[in-house]
């Protein structure tokens, strides 16, 4: 039975989102052109250096086409800029001009043609591509590489030879009354599980199969005879009716667990010219190195290693993992777990991905906060910093300094006291946050920032850690793995989980969770609502507590055991056919899931086009090739069929050759380090004339060129490929 590692949500209405974004591909395309009294500024794609926030630091290369001169004048520029992200698209605004370089001029009006540029461009905008974007950072400073304090422990991991489910308690079982009905609802379990208060029967549904037990922990079986109460109360599957034979066995736990089912005997199938095999029916990443014949699972994007199926299974770095994965081939059944290797292109593309954070321009008069807590509010000290945290609320409300703080789908809100009014933060005392340890479930909120404030708006973003996924050593990684302890009231409030929720990444999606066999079961026990009345709400959770890297898992949330937020599961495949595996989808980033954009949230933001009408679009000529580049010196050079040229004194020429090999090192020492560019405007324009001819004579930085046109090819082309 073929089956999958990584499901990827293609819905009608996502390639109908990408459908309509290919209309759009012509108005982000490069180089984009500026219009100023003088002329026309040609700005060719940004080659970044740094992104800090949502502050970006870099070059370009750039053309001015003055209405009084029939050649164009090129040149260097170097900038700081604001970026804005959507789903597809960034857009860059705020540009100040920190540097210039005119290498085509000899004559006196180098201040003349700095000043145009200035000026146009800081009330312009541009437009680039997330893929683009993401593609350049490869040449960008990197901020922060690897987490040294996550917990790697591996989870009690259970083999079954036959399609199973796993029905996970967040501790023991907790059961409430259901008003006006016999039964009572298991609370801390994302499934529907119910148990009849008089005969303490235990019943279990994913809208097509029902299953019996008689204790909360098992064995479960399957019944055709569920109660007709009982029935009425859950939500009915889309998928279609089958046969009992077919539903999958269910495995109870309590503690941090993962579950590897295959359809019967393992099937070994061969990759990689022999090095390595893989369990071809199952949906776990399971393989195995022929010439040591140890066996690697991938949970949570965490590897782990054993050299028998029984254990005891390690950790293992996704940088020291054996030389053949890397020769995993991508359009291989298992071209998904590329992702996972570092060093691969896949886990490269990912690391660039979550630099770039998600933002968004909040209105301060729509963006509205009410904390309800499980009786008075009670705070727990964060070990080692002066922060504590409300243990007894959805909402992840911090106390520092006597301060309130809370943050709600990416915004930061502050109040006097814990109970408010709340009102948009406009800064947080970074440096407590800072000391916030993976080891606390309020970690997450230390990746959201505030940017920049205005009296109607606040910059806002976040990056991936928010939403609990991590860098570590070249690959994402799901989770902190701690457990957190539920706090437990009148309500239940669960804390993040990294086990148990069978999570996997992929490039379309970002992290998923419940993929084939677990979707019908995890989509029926959230969407429960046992007809709760209105007033009443058996279980509590953290919204901001709970989430899954790009897609949120599938979890308890607020009011009546309803996912409040917009995910995706993988393909809802009936269990009974068979799920077919998806490749590797070369080409497309994470980013599907932006907080800021959800229905829900969207009343917050502020409109674009108002806070930004000052500045006047760019729009791209298709008739330019965007083969320009501004090499670390400020040279300019083109690309010819792969050869470059440089700009000198009007015209372009065949670029010098390369340096003596005596001094690559030094060459190499200098194109690794970026160019630091001061935070405020420094134009430099009384520099001697002679220094701009001087650079002419130089070589090109050729390295760093060459990978700057890497770069741009790669995001184009997966720029192209999600236009598609």
């Amino acid at each position: 039975m073929p089956t999958r590692i990584y499901a990827y949500c293609r819905s009608s209405f996502a390639m109908l989102l990408l459908i309509i974004s290919s209309t759009q591909a012509n108005a982000i395309e490069w180089p984009q052109e500026v219009t100023a009294n003088e002329g026309t500024i040609v700005v060719y794609q940004p080659q970044p250096e740094s992104l800090s926030g949502n502050l970006l630091q870099g070059r370009a290369a750039m053309s001015l086409e003055l209405i009084d001169r029939d050649d164009p004048i090129f040149g260097a520029v170097w900038f700081s800029a604001r970026i804005d992200t959507d789903t597809d698209y960034a857009t860059v605004r705020n540009v100040s001009i920190t540097q210039v370089r005119w290498p085509d001029s000899t004559d006196t009006n180098e201040q003349r043609f700095t000043e145009v540029i200035e000026t146009a461009l800081a009330n312009s905008s541009f437009t680039i591509s997330m893929e683009r974007l993401s593609a350049s950072l490869s040449n960008a400073e990197k901020e922060k590489q690897s987490l040294q304090n996550l917990k790697h422990d591996a989870p009690n991991i259970i083999f079954r030879q036959q399609l199973s489910v796993l029905l996970s308690f967040d501790g023991p079982p907790q059961f409430r009354d259901i008003e006006d009905s016999p039964y009572e609802r298991a609370l801390n379990t994302p499934f529907a599980v119910a148990r009849n208060k008089q005969t303490q029967k235990l019943y279990l549904s994913n809208g097509t199969f029902w299953y019996t037990a008689d204790n909360p922990m098992g064995p479960w079986q399957v019944t055709d005879y569920p109660p007709a109460d009982l029935v009425s109360m859950v939500p009915v599957s889309d998928d279609e009716q089958s046969s009992t034979a077919l539903a999958p066995a269910v495995i109870a736990v309590n503690t941090a667990t993962e579950l590897v089912a295959t359809d019967g005997k393992p099937r070994w199938k061969s990759l990689t010219e022999g090095k390595l095999l893989y369990v071809s029916n199952t949906e776990t990443a399971w393989i195995r190195e022929v010439s040591t014949g140890d066996m690697y699972l991938l949970l949570s994007g965490r590897w782990f290693q054993a050299t028998k199926q029984a254990g005891p299974w390690t950790f293992v770095r996704a940088d020291k993992l054996p030389a053949s994965f890397s020769d995993i081939p991508p359009e291989s059944d298992i071209g998904g777990l590329r992702v996972s290797v570092a060093g691969t292109a896949e886990a490269d593309q990912a690391m660039l991905d979550a630099q770039i954070p998600q933002t968004a321009a909040i209105n301060r008069s729509e963006a509205k906060l009410t904390v309800e807590y499980d009786g008075e509010p009670q705070f727990e000290a964060v070990t080692g910093t002066k922060v504590a945290y409300a243990v007894n609320t959805g909402t992840q409300v911090l106390k520092i300094n006597n301060q309130y703080y809370a943050v709600d789908n990416g915004v930061w809100f502050t109040a006097s006291h814990a109970k408010g009014p709340w009102v948009v933060a406009d800064n947080v005392p970074t440096e407590e946050l800072a000391q916030i340890p993976p080891s606390s479930p309020v970690y997450n909120t230390t990746y959201v920032e505030i940017y920049d404030s205005t009296p109607e708006v606040v910059y806002v973003g976040y990056t991936p850690g928010y939403m609990w996924s991590y860098p570590y050593y070249g690959v994402p990684v799901y989770g902190t793995g701690y457990y957190y302890p539920p706090y437990w009231g009148r309500y239940y409030y669960p804390r993040p989980p990294t086990w148990g929720l069978h999570v996997g990444y992929n490039p379309w999606t970002g992290w998923n969770v419940g993929v084939t066999w677990s979707n019908g079961f995890f989509k029926v026990g959230v969407g429960w609502n046992a007809g709760w009345p209105k007033h009443y709400h058996p279980v509590k959770c953290c919204g901001g507590f709970y989430g899954g890297g790009y897609r949120r898992p599938v979890v308890i949330n607020t009011g009546n055991i309803n996912i409040g937020n917009s995910i995706s599961i993988g393909n809802r495949t009936n269990i009974s056919k068979k799920v077919t595996r998806n490749n590797n989808l070369a080409g497309k980033r994470v980013g599907k899931n932006n907080l800021y954009q959800r229905t829900e949230n969207r009343v917050r933001n502020a409109d674009p086009a108002k806070i930004n009408k000052r500045l006047k679009p760019a729009v791209h000529n298709k008739n330019r090739s965007n083969n320009v580049f501004a090499d670390k010196n400020g040279n300019v050079a083109r690309n010819i069929e792969g050869k470059w040229q440089s700009r000198d004194k009007g015209s372009w020429a065949a670029a010098p050759k390369a340096q003596q090999k005596v001094d690559t090192k030094i060459k190499n020492r200098e194109v690794s380090k970026p160019v630091t560019m001061p935070s405020k405007p420094k134009i430099d324009l009384n520099r001697n004339k002679n220094s701009n001819r001087q650079l002419n004579n130089r070589n090109i930085d050729r390295d760093g060129l060459n990978r700057a046109r890497n770069a741009r090819q790669s995001g184009g082309t997966r720029e192209r490929s999600r236009s598609r």
